[in-house]
């Protein structure tokens, strides 16, 4: 009897600490990697920590309500000194819901503020992105692509839809297939905009996904041409990851049309409505139907 309670507690403990992505940078949001930047780093960007914990709370504002909504409680680990390249997402068995940043990864040359805020909208993404989502222990956990798709389909916007957007956007080396994809899905210029900035927000992240493989050439005009069979739980290739930002970017469904953990055409674009744009990418995502 003893060691059935034992048994008992020690898979709560487990199950209480399980992860979306490991708090430890091994299967966070990049793929495995030893970057370490710390905050005096000469290679480090011009990224603050008031502006690091500025996004933060743009992002906590918006969803802690939401996150109360659905019986959680959100938390964030602000790890601005740690030089960690990576995030991570987690669960706790008592309804706490974490974020884990790391400044390692705000401070990478190639990460922009507006790429970092995709991550933080990612590693939301795996509490709140819906299904598909991972087996257990984590069935709770969007997967990675999921959680792209979600960042830019839903939060991202929604954290930057009262910006002006146009300006930001003005100064940027934007390629014309964005700019021609926005306008067509998009109809009043701030919402296009916004479009293309996260567009640019996802190339960024692209980027620094191929840097840490060797890889580098991504463009939006070259789509990944692979077709899986079954949805990738794990981490895309980089050029997908780039594809489903922009596709999340381009759906036009509202951010108030919820996703679900059940059904995956609920606020998404999907090919079964008959959509051909802002659909998530089949080198990633294998449709149900």
């Amino acid at each position: 009897m003893k060691k059935l309670i034992q048994a008992i507690l020690i898979g709560s403990f487990v199950l209480g600490q399980s992860f979306a992505c490991d708090m430890n940078g091994l299967t966070g949001y990049l793929p495995e990697n030893d970057l370490y930047i710390g905050v005096h780093d000469k290679n480090a960007n011009d990224m603050t920590e008031e502006r690091f914990n500025e996004i933060i709370d743009l992002a906590d504002k918006y969803y802690r309500p939401i996150v109360k909504a659905k019986g959680g409680k959100l938390k964030w680990s602000r790890g601005w000194d740690n030089g960690t390249v990576n995030a991570s997402a987690q669960r706790t068995f008592f309804g706490t819901w974490k974020v884990n940043m790391y400044g390692g990864l705000a401070r990478h040359e190639l990460v922009t503020d507006d790429a970092f805020a995709l991550v933080v909208c990612h590693e939301l993404g795996h509490h709140l992105g819906g299904t598909p989502t991972n087996s257990f222990p984590n069935n709770w956990a969007s997967v990675e692509g999921q959680s792209d798709y979600f960042g830019t389909l839903k939060c991202f916007r929604s954290l930057y839809e009262s910006d002006d957007n146009m300006a930001i956007i003005a100064n940027m080396n934007v390629p014309a297939i964005v700019k021609e994809k926005c306008a067509e899905n998009f109809t009043l210029d701030n919402d296009v905009a916004l479009c293309v900035r996260s567009s640019m927000a996802g190339m960024s992240l692209a980027n620094l996904l191929g840097s840490l493989r060797g890889n580098s050439g991504f463009k939006f005009e070259t789509p990944d041409t692979n077709v899986v069979s079954r949805t990738n739980s794990a981490h895309p290739a980089a050029q997908c990851r780039l594809d489903t930002y922009f596709q999340g970017a381009l759906c036009g469904e509202r951010i108030s049309d919820e996703v679900s953990n059940d059904d995956a055409t609920a606020g998404t674009c999907n090919r079964s409505e008959g959509d051909t744009q802002g659909i998530r990418p089949l080198c990633w995502y294998k449709p149900e139907n």
